[in-house]
């Protein structure tokens, strides 16, 4: 169990233990937002009731996801007419980081005015804590991944555990976060609109459930090339109709502790079949071993070492 608490100051959670599952879509936000809405319903349907209760008004305010709240937020998403950026949070807490979240990062894609700079793509991630994972079961959480895959148009798409912290609430833990990030090379640390406005059509890295469209699937051999290159018992690929596959890293996903030298070699693998098509991150959001300036680069390559 992971709890993670700010350097200076209360002792409210601002990072915890998880399972984030994550897409990017290669499309503007009018052309992929019932698909969104469709994807947050399955999720809701899968989440114990009452799991989100607030969400982050356009202010920054944290208001109570109220049946006026959920008006709201389906306004956001399928009605909201114009714009350049569409911005959803839904969290289970108010006061500290709970297990259960959503964020939705829609784009206007290639807009006139040109705000959106090249390989701005358009992002939603769903989080569960590491409690739910061991109630109901890995098959569960794949099949929920995959339920919400269904409904996405991804380019790129991933489920990991993860630590879970809105808003980039790890930052105020940070000195805890080096060492946990240092030692399991299977925990995900991410930013969305970061990552978002950079990543394009390519991959983030190796992971658990690793979901792949175009154009990757093409540059990394189709779905035949991967199952020759991924040759493991324990790793599956699975199409999913529409040029996208599903590569499963085992049954269960792996933390890899470093500190007991478990190599995982599927992980490793898929880690080198995806190397030359890693997103290059430009803004270093991730600096936790200042002075270096790469961070954030040789974090997402770890698993190429």
């Amino acid at each position: 169990m992971i709890r993670l608490v700010p350097d200076l100051g209360d002792d409210s959670v601002v990072a915890r233990d998880g399972v984030v599952i994550c897409f990017f879509l290669p499309h503007s936000h009018k052309e992929v937002a019932p698909a969104i809405w469709r994807a947050l319903e399955t999720y809701r349907r899968a989440v114990p009731s009452g799991s989100l209760a607030w969400y982050v008004s356009d202010d920054g305010d944290y208001l109570p996801l109220d049946e006026k709240g959920w008006a709201h937020i389906r306004y956001k998403i399928l009605e909201r007419q114009g714009g350049y950026a569409w911005h959803v949070e839904l969290e289970e807490d108010c006061s500290q980081v709970g297990g259960y979240h959503f964020e939705y990062a829609g784009l206007w894609l290639n807009d006139p005015e040109g705000l959106n700079r090249e390989g701005s793509t358009t992002g939603v991630l769903f989080t569960l804590p590491t409690e739910y994972l061991l109630e109901h079961g890995p098959g569960h959480v794949r099949a929920l991944a995959l339920e919400l895959a269904r409904e996405l148009p991804f380019s790129f798409g991933y489920a990991s555990l993860a630590l879970i912290a809105p808003h980039g609430r790890w930052f105020a833990a940070r000195r805890a976060v080096v060492p946990l990030l240092s030692r399991y090379a299977g925990l995900d640390i991410y930013r969305l609109i970061e990552t978002g406005g950079h990543i394009g059509g390519r991959a983030r890295g190796a992971y658990w459930l690793t979901f792949l469209g175009q154009p990757l699937l093409g540059q990394v051999g189709g779905e035949e090339g991967l199952r020759s290159k991924l040759a493991f018992p324990q790793v599956s690929v699975q199409p999913l109709g529409g040029e996208r596959v599903l590569i499963t890293l085992g049954e269960w996903p792996e933390l890899i502790d470093t500190a007991q030298e478990v190599y995982v070699l599927e992980y490793r693998t898929l880690a080198w079949v995806l190397a030359p098509y890693l997103y290059e991150e430009r803004d270093d959001w991730f600096s936790l071993w200042a002075p270096e300036g790469d961070n954030m680069r040789r974090w997402i390559r770890r698993l190429c070492q």
